[in-house]
C-alpha cells in the first residue's frame, strides 16, 4: 500500500494533484475468466473480493456499465443494522455486522463505519408489543436490543418531540445500539481496491449487451468492448435485474424496479445521535459527520429506471421529519437522489444459484441492499465458488414464491412494495 505523509500529499495538490498512484489499476478485458460479475457496485465488488480472499478464485472480472460507485451504492442513506424479526434476515444481516465491524481493518480502507445505534421508534402500545417481540428474538439469537420507554428515547434524543400534543405522540422504541452508518462510497473504493489486489480485473464502462450461451447453458457476455466467455457468470445489478436477465431470455422474475428516493440537509450543529426511524410512516434519518440531515423514505409508486425523484415523496417524507423534530421545519434542503430498486415480492432478497445453468443471481434487495453489501458478497461468493447456496441464503432462493415460502418482514423489514 502506498502511504501520503502530509507533505506529499500538500505536494502533490500544489501540483494539480498529478502522478498519484491509481487505487485499482485499468485493465483491458481478457477473452475469458473463470468468474464475471456483471455490475461493479456494493454488491459485486464485495462478491469478487471474497471470491479471491475466501475461496482462492481471482481469475474474475467485474464488469461496470459506467464508472464504478455509480449505481446505488452512491446513492443510499448509508444505515447498517440487523433488527430484523425472521431468523433467516436476522443471521444474514447479522453476518453483515459482524463483517461491517472489522471491514475497515479487513480491506485497510476506513469505511468510516459508525455504530451509533438504530433506534425505531413507536407510537402506540400496539408498536411497542411488536418491538418487544422482534427485540426478544433478537436476544434468542445472540443479538443486542434494548425497549425504550418514552423517557429514555427522550433522554437518548433531546430534539424529538416525546409531548403529549406531539402529531405522533412517541410511546417508546427499539434501540440496537450496535448498529448505525458507514460512508457509501468508501466502502465501494475499500472493496475495488483490496479485490484488485488479489488480482481481480475491474473494468469500468464495460456494459453487458447480452449474453453467450451453449444450449441453456451461460458460458459468456457480450458487451461493447468484445465478448468475454467464463465458466460462471454472476449477476448483481440491483434495479436492472431485470432487463439485464431479459438479456438471458429470463422474462419473469418476482421483482420490479421503482426509484426510492434520498435527501440531505443544510448542515446544522449535532442533534441527531443515532439513526431514527418513524413508527406512523415511513422515514429514517440521521445526521452525517458534516451537519447534514440525511433521510429517506418511501419508494415512488410506479414502476422506473430514472435515478431521480418526485415531488408527492418530497412532501411525505418532509412532513413526517417535521412531525418528529419541529424545529426542522426551517432547514433547507440541499440535494436529493434516486437509486433504482429491485423490489421482491416478499421484501426479501435472491441470492441464488440459475435461473439458467452457469448463472448465479443475487437481487430483490428493496430497502435493505447497502446494509447487506458484506454479507451479500460473503455469500454469493460462496454460492458461485461452491455451487451451492450457503445456510445463510439458503432460503433467499427464487424456488420460495413457487413454493409458497415467503420470507414476509412487512414492515418490519425491508418493506415489500405492496405495503
Amino acid at each position: 500500500m502506498t502511504r501520503y505523509s502530509a507533505w506529499s500529499i500538500l505536494k502533490n495538490a500544489v501540483r494539480g494533484n498529478k502522478n498519484w498512484t491509481p487505487a485499482w489499476r485499468k485493465p483491458e478485458p481478457k477473452a475469458a475468466y473463470d468468474v464475471i460479475i456483471v455490475g461493479g457496485g456494493g454488491h459485486g465488488l464485495a462478491t469478487a473480493y471474497y471470491l479471491a480472499k475466501v475461496h482462492g478464485i481471482t481469475n474474475v472480472a467485474v464488469l461496470e456499465k459506467g464508472w464504478l460507485g455509480s449505481g446505488n451504492i452512491g446513492r443510499n442513506t448509508t444505515i447498517v443494522r440487523s433488527n430484523y424479526r425472521l431468523t433467516p434476515n436476522t443471521n444474514f444481516y447479522e453476518k453483515s455486522m459482524e463483517l461491517w465491524r472489522g471491514l475497515s481493518h479487513d480491506l485497510n480502507y476506513n469505511v468510516m463505519f459508525s455504530p451509533r445505534g438504530v433506534l425505531n421508534l413507536a407510537h402506540t402500545p400496539g408498536q411497542m408489543d411488536a418491538y418487544a417481540e422482534r427485540g426478544n428474538q433478537m436476544r434468542l439469537l445472540g443479538l443486542k436490543s434494548e425497549l425504550l420507554d418514552r423517557d429514555q428515547v427522550a433522554k437518548l434524543n433531546p430534539g424529538l418531540d416525546v409531548s403529549g400534543s406531539a402529531r405522533f405522540p412517541i410511546e417508546g422504541g427499539l434501540l440496537q445500539r450496535d448498529a448505525g452508518n458507514a460512508r457509501h462510497d468508501a466502502v465501494a473504493w475499500g472493496y475495488a481496491r483490496g479485490a484488485d489486489q488479489l488480482g481481480v480485473d475491474i473494468i469500468e464502462n464495460c456494459e453487458v449487451t447480452g449474453f453467450l450461451k451453449q444450449g441453456d447453458t451461460i458460458v459468456g457476455v457480450e458487451t461493447n468492448r468484445g465478448e468475454i466467455r467464463a465458466q460462471k457468470v454472476g449477476v448483481a445489478v440491483a434495479g436492472s435485474t431485470s432487463k439485464v436477465m431479459h438479456m438471458a431470455g429470463v422474462t419473469h422474475l418476482p421483482i420490479e424496479s421503482t426509484v426510492l428516493q434520498a435527501f440531505v440537509s443544510e448542515s446544522i450543529k449535532p442533534i441527531v445521535p443515532n439513526v431514527i426511524t418513524f413508527g406512523s410512516g415511513h422515514l429514517y434519518v440521521s445526521q452525517s459527520d458534516k451537519g447534514g440531515l440525511v433521510f429517506g423514505g418511501n419508494i415512488d409508486y410506479f414502476n422506473s429506471y430514472a435515478q431521480r425523484g418526485n415531488l408527492p415523496v418530497w412532501e411525505e417524507v418532509t412532513s413526517e421529519l417535521v412531525a418528529m423534530f419541529p424545529n426542522f421545519a426551517r432547514l433547507r434542503l440541499l440535494r436529493t437522489w434516486g437509486g433504482i430498486m429491485d423490489m421482491s415480492m416478499d421484501g426479501s432478497p435472491i441470492i441464488t444459484k440459475g435461473p439458467l445453468p452457469g448463472m448465479y443471481l443475487n437481487c430483490g434487495w428493496c430497502y435493505g441492499g447497502f446494509k447487506a453489501t458484506p454479507a451479500s458478497g460473503w455469500c454469493f461468493a460462496h454460492t458461485i465458488a461452491d455451487d451451492k447456496e450457503h445456510d445463510l441464503n439458503a432460503a433467499f432462493t427464487l424456488e420460495r414464491f413457487k413454493q409458497g415460502r415467503p420470507i414476509d418482514e412487512k414492515g418490519a423489514g425491508p418493506t415489500p412494495w405492496y405495503h
